[in-house]
């Protein structure tokens, strides 16, 4: 338990450290920490998650994250997998299911659901973001898809296919395209991308 604890705490840490890397309100840690809805929503799924991981616990598990929900309008999944220094900026709406994957490093706005395009039961139908991936306020990300390492997603683009790392995908359905100055920062070159906010 106390190893728990002490790795529970580090990704406290370093999820703050996250959100005031990548949220330009954020004026203290203790400010984030109080009053980020998605950072509670984070913290919620990592302690549901763990308790996922022991089937006797799964009931358990789910009404942590059903309470999460209720408190921060964020729904994630506790058997989702997400790595370390996931950002949610404002949170509200998030939706994140069962099978899907989430890199390290991943920023999502409101809005955006990583959701399933199938019904069947035991196989994997959500998506899978690599590492450094932004997804926009009101994208939707479909399927048992894979969008790449530093790969972009525009705001109120619905992806159903593949994203290749480093490019861009915006529009319904959305079209991908890679930016204009290769290997540039993907934080920067979200200033280049007008329609990753639109």
């Amino acid at each position: 338990m106390a190893s728990f604890l002490g790795a529970f705490r580090a990704m406290v840490r370093e999820d703050l450290d996250a959100a005031m890397a990548r949220d330009p309100a954020a004026e203290t840690r203790a400010d984030v920490a109080f009053n980020s809805p998605g950072l509670h929503a984070i913290w919620g799924y990592r302690l549901a998650h763990r308790l996922w991981q022991r089937p006797g616990a799964r009931p358990a598990a789910r009404l942590l994250s059903t309470a999460v929900r209720g408190v921060t309008g964020v729904e994630i999944h506790p058997g989702a997998t997400i790595g370390r220094r996931f950002f949610i900026d404002h949170g509200m709406g998030v939706v994140i299911g069962a099978t899907a994957v989430v890199g390290d490093d991943v920023m999502l706005y409101h809005g955006v659901t990583l959701g399933g395009r199938s019904m069947q039961r035991g196989v994997k139908r959500h998506p899978t973001l690599g590492d450094r991936v932004t997804v926009g306020a009101g994208a939707r990300v479909l399927g048992d898809i894979e969008v790449g390492d530093d790969a972009q997603v525009g705001a109120n683009s619905v992806v159903v296919k593949d994203v290749p790392a480093g490019a861009v995908a915006t529009g319904v359905p959305a079209a991908v395209r890679f930016p204009a100055v290769p290997g540039s920062d993907p934080y920067d070159a979200l200033f280049a991308e007008p329609a990753i906010f639109i």
